[in-house]
């Protein structure tokens, strides 16, 4: 019923005068649409049934629309983003001569969802511009076996490949107790990580696991972008592989400054330079003023450039708030340069503020589930919430423990490493497996996972929940 309803919101907030759906979806879509004007709601086979009319199609200009994008909605309800052909075409050229550098010789693959602009854009579109050939996977495929993606790329010698990060972290689990005879991943030149914010800890495991395979660590290409951009924004210098920034994060927290760890770092923390920004597009971190700030300055990411999209559809009041009048978009990344790179450090509605202290959710979750036994990769959600004495910190951790001790000694343990690591305090709660939220790409949804605690919907989910309040 929840997913019924966001497929009618969306619908209606872009007008929509037709659906066109898988067969088996067709039922799921008529309950969605009830009472809604449609001229068609079905399948292709139904659509192709309908004789043609004759009648001359517009010619669209460069500035037109070319298509709806709807952005993952990780911080608020998506977005429909209006690509124009001109916009599209340009970030196409752009992914195909500069970042990816695309030759005759080279052939892609892929599982990504074609609903995400990652694979629409990525490996629909890029691969018919660059007129080289893409084999494709099912989503669902790759879900229940992540393997086959690597043995698609293997069979099919694929050069180019992108996932976000957990797409790695699955294969490596997949193999802790051997690698598949025969795989063979040395023609993978690019393999490519989007989506989300990368996650330097899983990629070293898969490389790890896959170098017996031939797999090269200087093929990964870490990579910035988003659907208000088409699609991409940056890409790593190719063949050189990850490039860390280890930081101080008493100087991120408190001066929003990127500094350098060093030997008398009390706690440090490692990002992933994404690379310069793509040709003829421009970039610029600023201050919470809007003032310009230098390299190392961690602030808001501002982007402009012939990619961007041309507006929120139907939406000028949120298109206003985004992008300027001389063609600046606020992304909502937090982030800094640095050689002129760009690095992604978290995202502005997601920060948790305290005591002055600005804290990345990210950092609370991956500390959580890399030093917690148990806990694996997209296990916990953290957030703050206002209560009678001020902001305080929420972290979610899915269990299937049942036993009321182990729950306890479970929250006992997060809370312990969060104020070891962090020197925060916060609220462990134990919420069901797979209960917390994600968007249509993957990604963590800290927004509807916070709603969904202050609802009191997991424990409406869920006969026990353990939880767990440190004391300071």
């Amino acid at each position: 019923q929840t997913y019924l309803e966001h497929i009618r919101r969306m619908l209606e907030s872009i007008g929509a005068t037709a659906v066109i759906t898988p067969d088996s979806f067709e039922s799921w879509m008529s309950e969605a649409s009830t009472d809604m004007e449609l001229a068609f709601l079905g399948g292709v086979s139904k659509l192709m049934r309908i004789e043609a009319p004759e009648i001359e199609l517009p010619a669209p200009s460069g500035d037109d629309l070319a298509y709806l994008q709807f952005s993952s909605g990780s911080t608020r309800f998506p977005h429909a983003i209006a690509v124009t052909h001109r916009a599209v075409m340009a970030n196409l050229r752009a992914i195909g001569q500069h970042g990816l550098k695309v030759t005759e010789r080279d052939r892609f693959a892929a599982w990504l969802p074609f609903y995400h602009d990652m694979g629409l854009v990525g490996f629909v579109l890029t691969p018919m511009a660059c007129g080289v050939s893409v084999d494709l996977m099912a989503t669902r495929d790759f879900a229940r076996r992540p393997l086959t993606w690597l043995q698609l790329i293997s069979s099919h010698g694929a050069t180019i490949s992108y996932s976000p990060s957990f797409g790695y972290e699955l294969c490596a689990r997949r193999v802790e107790n051997g690698v598949p005879n025969g795989l063979d991943l040395s023609r993978w030149r690019a393999a490519g990580i989007g989506g989300d914010m990368v996650r330097p800890g899983p990629l070293r495991r898969f490389a790890e696991a896959f170098a017996g395979s031939g797999f090269k660590a200087q093929a990964f290409v870490p990579s910035y972008g988003m659907a208000e951009a088409a699609l991409a924004l940056s890409f790593t210098p190719l063949e050189r592989g990850l490039r860390l920034d280890a930081l101080d994060c008493d100087a991120l927290e408190s001066r929003h400054q990127a500094v350098a760890a060093s030997a008398r770092t009390s706690r440090q923390r490692e990002f992933v330079r994404c690379g310069p920004i793509l040709p003829e597009h421009a970039v610029e971190v600023r201050d919470e003023q809007g003032q310009v700030l230098p390299e190392g300055g961690v602030g808001l990411i501002f982007v402009s450039g012939p990619s961007l999209m041309k507006a929120y559809f139907n939406e000028p009041e949120a298109t206003a708030r985004t992008i300027s009048d001389d063609g600046w978009l606020d992304t909502g990344d937090i982030g800094y340069l640095v050689d002129g790179e760009i690095v992604i450090t978290g995202r502005a509605k997601d920060l948790i503020i305290v005591n002055g202290r600005n804290i990345r959710p990210q950092d609370l979750e991956w500390s959580a589930e890399g030093e917690v036994d148990g806990l694996r990769s997209g296990d916990v959600a953290a957030f703050a919430v206002d209560d009678a004495e001020g902001e305080s910190v929420v972290v979610l951790v899915e269990s299937r423990l049942a036993d009321p001790a182990a729950r306890e000694a479970l929250c006992n343990a997060v809370a312990g490493v969060l104020r070891t690591r962090h020197g925060v305090e916060t609220r462990v709660v134990i919420v069901p497996p797979r209960s917390l939220p994600q968007t249509s790409s993957g990604k963590l949804s800290r927004a509807k996972a916070k709603a969904l605690f202050l609802s009191a919907q997991f424990e409406a989910g869920s006969n026990v929940v353990a939880e767990s309040a440190s004391a300071g």
